[in-house]
């Protein structure tokens, strides 16, 4: 699929999903879309008003663990904001955590790589079998995962042995340094991770609505999953793709709720 036009939706025809996913035409779209120039979409994130008095309301929240490697912050800004989203659907609740560094501290420090903050802990692979779901983030090195992250992946061996994640939704969020350096393969190249654990993977697709489609400033994210240009590492994330990133916790969120309610 190209890079232009091919991929945007119909006007007349692009779907959205209330919450019995039942598809409607834009025009008959219970929310209204935001105004801009481009697309009629809406902003889409799954319903649960009907759910507050069954059970599963009223139990231990649902956990979404944020789960990332940031080399000089810009993924971790991602996943900060991802975790409000994550917080804003009720009965869901956001945990932050870090894979493992690989670099030896002297090659971070060559680098000029700032410290880690401790507040947030790092992850073994066992624990993942406790999360409802999972969203993955790491910045990409020629549109693949970094390494810290697919090291990571290739320890979690005894969880495919036992298929503890089979059936877990997962989702990506990236980081690259350009506008053609990775936003969209750094994470398709990583569903084969998933595939072989047999969980679900999770895109936001259009859902953001209206801010998928602005061309008025440069702002990294996909179909895939948010994501953020680092340029020369000193580019900070703008507050489009931060959106974007709190978009995909609470829509992620609301996946998960729906797939505890069924």
């Amino acid at each position: 699929m190209g890079k232009g036009g091919g991929c945007v939706p119909s006007k007349k025809h692009f779907p959205s999903v209330n919450s019995e996913g039942v598809q409607h035409s834009a025009r008959e779209a219970p929310v209204e879309a935001r105004s801009h120039s481009g697309p009629s979409v809406e902003e889409v994130t799954p319903s649960f008003e009907d759910a507050s008095s069954s059970p599963a309301a009223n139990a231990q929240k649902l956990k979404i663990f944020i789960v990332f490697y940031s080399m000089y912050g810009h993924v971790e800004q991602l996943a900060r904001r991802m975790k409000k989203g994550v917080d804003g659907m009720e009965g869901v609740e956001g945990l932050l955590f870090r894979v493992p560094e690989t670099l030896p501290p002297d090659a971070l420090e060559q680098m000029k790589v700032p410290p880690k903050d401790n507040d947030i802990p790092i992850i073994s692979a066992a624990e993942l079998a406790a999360a409802d779901g999972i969203l993955f983030g790491f910045p990409t090195r020629y549109g693949c995962m970094a390494a810290q992250m697919k090291a990571f992946f290739d320890s979690t061996g005894q969880l495919w042995k036992e298929q503890k994640l089979a059936g877990k939704p997962a989702g990506f969020f990236v980081s690259t340094g350009t506008q053609g350096g990775g936003q969209e393969t750094t994470a398709w190249t990583a569903i084969t991770q998933l595939c072989h654990h047999g969980m679900l993977f999770v895109p936001i697709g259009y859902t953001f609505g209206a801010g998928m489609f602005k061309m008025d400033s440069v702002r990294g994210g996909s179909p895939y999953g948010a994501g953020v240009f680092a340029g020369d590492s000193t580019r900070e994330a703008s507050e489009t793709e931060l959106a974007l990133a709190e978009h995909q916790g609470k829509y992620m969120a609301g996946v998960v709720k729906r797939l505890a309610l069924a």
